[in-house]
């Protein structure tokens, strides 16, 4: 599994995949927050808001993008089955697989701390920025983006075609976080059924823990996502057997 993930480590920085999703994840977040038209300092108020509200959308994109190759590329080029050969057990292929992204996609998060204390030094005294709230909401994006990276090591492992991967991707990613969200919202689903039916979904996780209380039953429905994500892929793996 070490090797395996040295392997996609090493990939991941001898093409541009790494050091696109840094600028575009940093600098395109940077400038819609400090920048464009609306930015925070426009607002006048001390808070982050902004920044978790459009990051989750620029995720659905930027994460399929840096895992569509995982098993597509495998799959088209025919090394998948000499890696499979290999003294290596399908559970460990996808967990170096997996571990890998989830690194990258850490290089790619923390940087984004600084936005965090860039506004707390500008915050004034009498009007501090919310810190609970706003440690919860990164520890939700952290959260998003792995059950994101498990979604799309799926989308990967069911196509030898990379552009595919990364629309199934992006689908899978909107379908997981907006629309169950946008589902429960029909007429047909008032009551009980539509609490329900948002709890299905990423949004309203990301949401709860956004409000900077970190509740176990969140946190173990990411970490549920995530396992059912990565056993599916296990799954489509192992199909070639059949």
């Amino acid at each position: 599994m070490i090797a395996i993930f040295n392997k996609e480590v090493q990939l991941f920085f001898s093409s541009l995949i790494a050091y696109m999703s840094m600028f575009v994840f940093f600098i395109v977040l940077g400038l819609n927050l400090f920048i464009f038209q609306g930015n925070i300092l426009e607002g006048g108020y001390a808070t982050l808001v902004p920044y978790f509200s459009f990051a989750p959308w620029v995720l659905i994109f930027l994460i399929p993008a840096i895992t569509m190759r995982s098993f597509a590329d495998e799959r088209q080029s025919g090394t998948i089955e000499f890696l499979t050969t290999k003294p290596i057990t399908d559970t460990q292929i996808i967990a170096g697989k997996y571990l890998a992204a989830l690194f990258l996609w850490l290089l790619i998060f923390i940087p984004t701390l600084i936005y965090f204390v860039a506004l707390k030094k500008l915050s004034l005294a009498d009007a501090p920025i919310d810190s609970g709230a706003t440690i919860g909401s990164y520890i939700g994006l952290f959260f998003l983006g792995a059950v994101f990276l498990a979604i799309g090591l799926f989308s990967s492992s069911i196509t030898k075609n990379q552009i595919i991967a990364f629309l199934l991707g992006v689908f899978f990613c909107y379908l997981m976080y907006d629309a169950f969200y946008r589902l429960s919202s029909l007429p047909m689903f008032s009551g009980k059924a539509d609490y329900i039916i948002q709890s299905i979904g990423l949004g309203a996780h990301f949401d709860s823990v956004s409000r900077g209380v970190i509740d176990t039953r969140d946190v173990m429905y990411f970490i549920s996502v995530i396992v059912i994500f990565l056993l599916m892929s296990k799954t489509a793996l192992e199909s070639r057997k059949w």
